[in-house]
């Protein structure tokens, strides 16, 4: 490949078997080992990035997103979508979409003995408020395309008066 070729690439094409991987413990329910995908890629308003979560453990903490839409693809494995409420069976070759609001609250749980992998794609919204349901916390965030910008993680209950700390 010429250098154009190259740098065309490196800004288009990522695998998902060759991508680093990060991983997040906290015992005794989440186990999740992920790449991030699209970052370093000429991606504006999508992200995307394969994981993997151990057996019997979960993903992430329920959520929603108020602006961000979600689709994940399970590309092996089983498990369960906690969503809305609800436990619904998912396994392999199943595609699930997750639009924005607290209609939808989210979580994959690997209920088998085997990892469970899948590619989670998102719109990448900012400003972006995320709100977990079991716990009653909030992300609030602002982020450009630099990474630059806003973050903060609050229970509902522990907001300032408007005029805090204002002259």
């Amino acid at each position: 490949m010429t250098k154009t070729s190259n740098d065309l690439a490196a800004l288009l094409i990522r695998n998902i078997n060759d991508a680093p991987l990060e991983r997040l413990v906290r015992e005794p329910l989440y186990d999740v080992a992920f790449a991030r995908l699209a970052k370093g890629t000429a991606a504006r308003n999508l992200g995307i990035s394969v994981d993997t979560v151990a057996p019997g453990k979960r993903s992430c903490p329920y959520h929603f997103h108020h602006a961000q839409e979600e689709l994940f693809i399970i590309l092996e494995g089983e498990g369960t979508l906690r969503v809305a409420g609800e436990m619904l069976p998912v396994r392999a070759s199943d595609v699930i979409f997750i639009p924005p609001g607290p209609a939808y609250p989210h979580q994959l749980i690997n209920t088998s003995g085997q990892p469970m992998k899948y590619l989670s794609v998102s719109t990448r919204e900012s400003p972006e408020v995320c709100e977990y349901p079991d716990s009653g916390k909030y992300l609030a965030f602002a982020k450009g395309a630099d990474a630059a910008g806003f973050e903060a993680m609050q229970r509902v209950g522990a907001s300032l008066d408007y005029w805090e700390g204002e002259p």
